[in-house]
């Protein structure tokens, strides 16, 4: 692609970083047939090439962002879905990412939706208030017909279960069963924690029956990807500097073999660390190190070389491959392949390359196409025969837990019962 970017503009890093970008993209197209939002819309600009040109016209010609530009990038999932595909190499990611932060500098959102997201930020990384809200949620859903769609999403997407925090929660440490084999920190996270306690309590349970001591460090908490993907950049640089600060405290004290993640949405932006903090000399180099330690307990469990005993009448697992993991990360061959180590039967879906319409906070801002992206989900997930349905992220899983008459469980659930741990309560009713 060719640009037209001025040497003044080209001395701007960030603009020099979306230049080279630009000119990666041979504007072949490859990415429009595995796009989400083009697939259901066909609408060019509702795909990465589409809006590839709307950034680079606002950036080059440094203009504030438009409605349109707005409309259309608000659409974007973030899937990461055009990156697998793209034969070139384009970074669509850090593209996307630096559009939302010019939308969030240059554009004035209509009053609604600036409390709507203002709301999100701060009640989803909060547990304690996230909590509150989804009593909030309990209370309002006999009268969820009445209220706006965006309101009704929320309350169809809350749990019908409030659970108490889990006591592995707090800072501590976990001490590995046996020989020590590694030193790890766990991201324990804060939406998840309150939605589904028991993947952290079965993610300890594994790690440390197979000898790895956890440590769930002071200090560390939210990710920062909530708000980088709202455009919020200094506020999820702050966190990330909060987390980098935790876990560099722990490496320094006592080593540290990884920091493990159970979430893959908040995988990808820590692995990203060294980026995101790249421009500040005193968190730079702390923050690539903790980039490079971080990986997906998929990665942790393949490693391990699972201990697993018989367990009779196994489900057979359908696979839900998160965007986050398969594009974002590409983890694509671990979770499979321990999952069958441990004695699951696995089936896949078609179409396992599109997203669920989760997306982190998409399917609250943006629910009617995520609606069409849950319900096609889900009859591919159905389809497939499976009797549960296991995803490596918490956002999948509770936007596909709404659509399907049969449990969904992370991953780790399965891994940890195979090997010793209780049966997923899911399970047994």
């Amino acid at each position: 692609m060719q640009t037209r970017f001025s040497l003044a503009q080209l001395a701007d890093p960030r603009l020099k970083e979306a230049n080279d970008i630009f000119r990666t993209c041979v504007h072949c197209g490859f990415c429009l047939a595995t796009c989400p939002t083009y697939v259901l819309l066909g609408d060019e600009l509702d795909s990465p090439r589409g809006r590839i040109y709307l950034l680079k016209d606002m950036l080059e010609n440094d203009k504030p962002a438009s409605e349109k530009v707005v409309k259309h990038i608000d659409r974007c999932l973030t899937c990461l879905s055009c990156m697998t595909t793209c034969p070139s190499g384009v970074d669509y990611m850090r593209l996307i990412d630096q559009g939302r932060v010019r939308i969030e500098e240059t554009y004035r959102r209509p009053l609604v939706d600036r409390i709507m997201r203002a709301t999100l930020g701060i009640v989803l990384p909060n547990p304690s208030i996230f909590r509150l809200s989804l009593l909030g949620a309990k209370i309002a859903r006999p009268l969820k017909s009445l209220l706006p769609r965006r309101l009704r999403s929320m309350i169809e997407m809350a749990p019908r279960a409030i659970h108490r925090p889990s006591d592995v929660d707090r800072p501590q440490v976990f001490g590995a069963q046996g020989p020590r084999r590694m030193r790890v920190a766990l991201l324990n996270g804060c939406a998840q924690k309150v939605l589904r306690p028991e993947i952290n309590e079965a993610t300890i349970r594994l790690l440390t029956r197979h000898g790895c001591e956890v440590v769930v460090a002071r200090g560390a908490g939210c990710c920062g990807a909530l708000e980088l993907h709202m455009g919020k950049e200094e506020t999820a640089k702050r966190k990330a500097r909060a987390n980098v600060q935790a876990w560099t405290r722990e490496l320094e004290k006592d080593g540290l073999d990884a920091v493990v993640i159970n979430t893959s949405g908040c995988g990808t932006t820590v692995k990203d660390y060294g980026h995101l903090l790249r421009e500040d000399p005193d968190w730079a180099e702390a923050a690539a190190r903790i980039g490079e330690l971080a990986r997906d307990v998929s990665e942790i469990a393949a490693g391990l070389r699972l201990k697993t005993r018989v367990i009779e009448d196994p489900p057979v697992v359908t696979y839900h491959s998160a965007c986050s993991l398969q594009h974002g990360q590409r983890i694509r061959e671990e979770p499979k392949r321990v999952l069958k180590e441990a004695g699951f039967e696995l089936r896949e879906p078609a179409e396992s390359h599109l997203c669920c319409g989760s997306a982190g906070t998409y399917n609250l801002l943006q629910p009617e196409i995520a609606s069409r992206l849950k319900e096609r989900k889900a009859v591919n997930l159905t389809n497939a025969g499976g009797e549960v349905i296991a995803a490596g992220n918490i956002g999948c899983i509770m936007q596909i837990e709404s659509a399907v008459d049969m449990p969904v469980l992370h991953s780790v659930e399965l891994l940890d019962w195979a090997t010793g741990g209780p049966k997923p309560g899911a399970l047994c009713s």
